[in-house]
């Protein structure tokens, strides 16, 4: 089948899917993983088998556009105005959730998932690791469409939505430690202070360094464009997101945390941040999430699932879902919020879906983790579809007992 021929059935197919999920007021991206398991070439063998191998350049075009678009919520002024009780819930929520799912997946990983020669070092402790990084970020889109639905207002719908937009930042954070981590174990190098300590920091600080340098660029440029079209910053941005992903994949440093960045220097220091944000938000997000949803089902991995599988599926959720409670009470108690944001806040922040399934994508385009990155995206996926089915009930749920929705 021709390649051309394939995308416009994964954009068509994943266009329709996502409406067909509005009407049943579920997310557009369930709707879009969707029709990416029903093209799954292992499950109905209409798409070319090896067109799934060859997608990474989409992929990483369109984690580079997402992770901008995360860095371009950190305006200082908002993060200021959000105050201390939804930065403290956010950090607690998201951390705990992290250490919950490692934690979890430390006690029964090795019950569940049985590989050809699986040890501690090499299998059951780099899978637990990179799971937890996977169980920071959340969805906001989910519960922002039952608050806009149901014209929720007050103070968790507020907190909801804050936290929601700010924890995404920490789970590339998280990713970025946890894969220098996990690769440590799974490539047995010895304990040392640069193998890990030194290192990972050398990753992190080395892509942040990148992504303000591309995004002072970006600025400058940006300054000097007379003719100010729409589809010029579209040109503009394509072009140097695509100079920093690439130059932080040779210099060795986390190419989401440098896009990242990027986006953060833009929002900050460029004249023109809403005209831009609101370009792509206009014109471009929809056809790169309708691309990467739709694509991202088309990875899952028919051939590892089992009853036992499931269970896993089933126990991230759950794992995960501990963590964003207990996080968001301790956040909520230690920032001394009130009773009704420290009860109700966490029922909004179950969905999952956007940047994560990207991570995990990213997980499985690094050679070290062959052995388990089918297992973490197919983990991912399912509990990404159970998340954005479940979450929207929970958030109309927390907020109607909340008192914000009538």
């Amino acid at each position: 089948m021709q390649s051309i021929l394939v995308v416009g059935v994964i954009v068509f197919s994943g266009f329709l899917l996502g409406e067909i999920a509005t009407k049943f007021k579920l997310p557009k991206v369930t709707g879009y993983i969707l029709a990416g398991i029903l093209l799954n070439p292992r499950f109905f063998n209409l798409m070319p088998r090896d067109f799934v191998k060859h997608t990474n350049l989409i992929t990483n075009i369109s984690l580079s556009f997402i992770t901008f678009s995360v860095g371009g919520t950190l305006l200082y002024q908002r993060i200021k105005k959000l105050g201390r009780g939804i930065l403290c819930i956010t950090i607690f929520e998201a951390e705990l959730a992290f250490l919950a799912v490692i934690i979890g997946f430390l006690t029964i990983a090795p019950f569940f998932i049985h590989l050809p020669q699986a040890t501690w070092f090499a299998t059951f402790i780099p899978l637990s690791i990179l799971l937890g990084s996977l169980g920071s970020p959340t969805d906001p889109s989910a519960t922002l469409a039952i608050t806009q639905q149901y014209k929720a207002r007050g103070e968790v719908s507020s907190t909801i939505m804050g936290v929601a937009a700010f924890d995404d930042v920490l789970g590339i954070i998280n990713y970025s430690i946890a894969v220098a981590i996990a690769g440590a174990f799974i490539l047995h190098k010895p304990f040392s202070f640069h193998s890990s300590l030194l290192h990972p920091l050398t990753v992190i600080v080395g892509a942040i360094i990148l992504g303000i340098i591309f995004g002072f660029i970006f600025n400058a440029i940006s300054l000097f464009v007379k003719k100010e079209t729409e589809g010029v910053f579209i040109v503009l941005i394509l072009g140097l997101l695509s100079l920093c992903f690439g130059s932080a994949t040779i210099l060795g440093v986390d190419e989401l945390l440098s896009t990242m960045a990027m986006g953060v220097i833009v929002v900050n220091y460029n004249a023109k941040r809403e005209k831009i944000f609101k370009i792509l938000e206009r014109y471009v997000e929809e056809l790169i999430f309708v691309l990467f949803f739709t694509l991202s089902g088309m990875h899952l991995d028919f051939s590892i699932l089992s009853p036992a599988f499931f269970i896993l599926i089933l126990l991230f959720v759950v794992f995960r879902a501990i963590g964003k409670v207990s996080g968001t009470a301790v956040g909520a108690s230690l920032s001394k919020s009130s009773p009704t944001v420290k009860k109700y806040t966490a029922g909004g922040l179950i969905p999952q879906g956007g940047i994560v399934v990207g991570l995990a994508l990213m997980m499985k385009q690094n050679p070290s983790f062959n052995t388990i990155s089918n297992i973490i995206v197919s983990i991912i996926i399912g509990s990404v579809i159970l998340n954005e089915l479940i979450g929207p009930i929970l958030a109309k749920t927390a907020l109607k007992k909340a008192g914000e929705i009538s």
